[in-house]
């Protein structure tokens, strides 16, 4: 008699740091990796991967830190990798400084990322990778919910922006790519997206295309299947005013404007090398705000070289004025190879930190006073499951706020009733539309009502 005996399953753990764009590319890995079977402890892994972030100071802290934890917790047979921006950048001192790691890859292998676990090799290919509609994802966080990458690379200048010296010049995919991947999505079941990339108003413009855009939300909009989707992270010089109605005209793409100023002082728009003039700037805000129901959220940064107590006053001045839905204050941090990094006006810590705390704080109002404009509203919102506060509560997300980013709204009660007048049962991952009721905490509450 003949027995056949199964391989015994391996374990995988990984880590996506950083921003959403990291995501994507953990998500082609684990694709690359499907037969090893998933799990949180990553003490008994056979492989544990961190993807790491290396965009500022404090990022490349979190990588460095949650690497060499994961190496003390790891069983002795197991491999780490370290893969990402953070060990591109800086590829040759972390190879030399921390012999912990069993694998070293950059930017440019999520795809080879199998072969580099099997060989036990470390591999930084000369080029980015750029993801296409034949790669297997393995989506993580949401049955219904995918990001789409648009583009790697960026074409932009920024004085204190590093990642184009690791990730290059702008390099899109095609349209037809991004059209195929998004249908192959929605045969999956995916119904939400959000596009992303550094540069996402820039895609297509290496191809000579200036409102590729433009024309992906119309593609897009073709698709069977799509109910929502929004684009996350503009850019001022190539974001247009047709781009702005193209969105707001648009019956799947919702009116959500992301774009980082990180200022708005002239003075240091300038310095930031960030490409456009502060009056033109404002129309586009202001163009942004008057789109009925608009969603606009944006990125600031305190403290950059330069940087006078009046043109941190006037940024305040601004985000008090403006009343941005969501927004983001990071302290300057200096990084090597940046226009930023050379200049002689440094601004000290101290008064870095002093006023990333006030901006913090009329942030916090802002997001408050949107929060509040929410209640007795009514809107769809998707239901994503049970909350983590409460067994009776269910989290939902507004349809036009972007996933794990804008926040989530917690479903208290339900008007729908079945055909024996029994309590609807809400499917997870479905729209309904709610009436928000209160505001608790940073958390509205809002019951079903159809």
């Amino acid at each position: 008699m003949n027995f056949t005996t199964k391989k015994p399953t391996k374990s995988l753990h990984l880590v996506s740091l950083g921003c959403t764009k990291n995501l994507v590319d953990s998500e082609i890995m684990l694709g690359k990796l499907k037969d090893y079977e998933i799990t949180n402890d990553a003490s008994n892994a056979d492989v544990i991967i961190v993807n790491t972030c290396g965009f500022i100071d404090s990022a490349k802290e979190e990588s460095i830190n949650t690497i060499l934890t994961l190496h003390d917790e790891r069983k002795e047979e197991s491999v780490l990798v370290m893969a990402g921006c953070l060990s591109e950048r800086y590829k040759d001192e972390l190879q030399k400084e921390l012999p912990e790691i069993d694998i070293f890859t950059g930017v440019g292998d999520y795809d080879k990322i199998d072969q580099l676990v099997n060989e036990k090799r470390s591999s930084f290919s000369d080029e980015v990778f750029l993801l296409s509609e034949t790669n297997d994802r393995v989506i993580t966080g949401s049955s219904y919910h995918a990001y789409v990458k648009l583009s790697e690379g960026c074409n932009q200048t920024c004085s204190f922006c590093a990642i184009p010296s690791f990730k290059g010049k702008l390099h899109s995919r095609t349209l037809e790519s991004l059209v195929k991947e998004v249908k192959n999505l929605v045969k999956s079941g995916y119904c939400d997206f959000s596009f992303v990339s550094q540069d996402s108003s820039s895609f297509l413009r290496d191809m000579n295309i200036k409102n590729g855009l433009e024309k992906l939300i119309e593609e897009v909009e073709k698709i069977e299947g799509v109910k929502s989707a929004r684009i996350l992270y503009l850019y001022p010089s190539t974001t247009t005013l047709k781009l702005i109605e193209k969105i707001q005209k648009s019956k799947i793409f919702e009116n959500y404007f992301d774009m980082p100023l990180q200022h708005i002082s002239s003075n240091l728009l300038k310095i930031m090398k960030r490409g456009k003039g502060v009056e033109k700037l404002k129309e586009l805000m202001d163009a942004m705000r008057k789109v009925p129901n608009s969603f606009v959220r944006t990125t600031f940064i305190v403290g950059h070289p330069g940087e006078t107590q009046e043109d941190f006053e006037e940024l305040c001045s601004y985000v008090q004025e403006y009343k941005f839905d969501r927004a983001n204050v990071f302290s300057y941090s200096d990084e090597e190879g940046t226009a930023a990094y050379d200049r002689i006006d440094k601004v000290a810590q101290d008064i870095i930190d002093q006023r990333a705390d006030i901006l913090g704080e009329i942030i916090s109002k802002t997001t408050k006073e949107s929060l509040e404009n929410e209640i007795k509203k009514e809107f769809e919102v998707y239901i994503d499951g049970e909350s983590q506060e409460h067994e009776y509560l269910l989290s939902a997300r507004k349809k036009t706020w972007a996933p794990d980013i804008d926040g989530e709204i917690y479903i208290n009660d339900n008007e729908l009733v079945d055909e024996n007048n029994e309590p609807l049962k809400l499917k997870f991952g479905s729209t309904y539309k709610v009436r928000v009721t209160e505001l608790i905490g940073d958390k509205l509450l809002a019951t079903v009502i159809k």
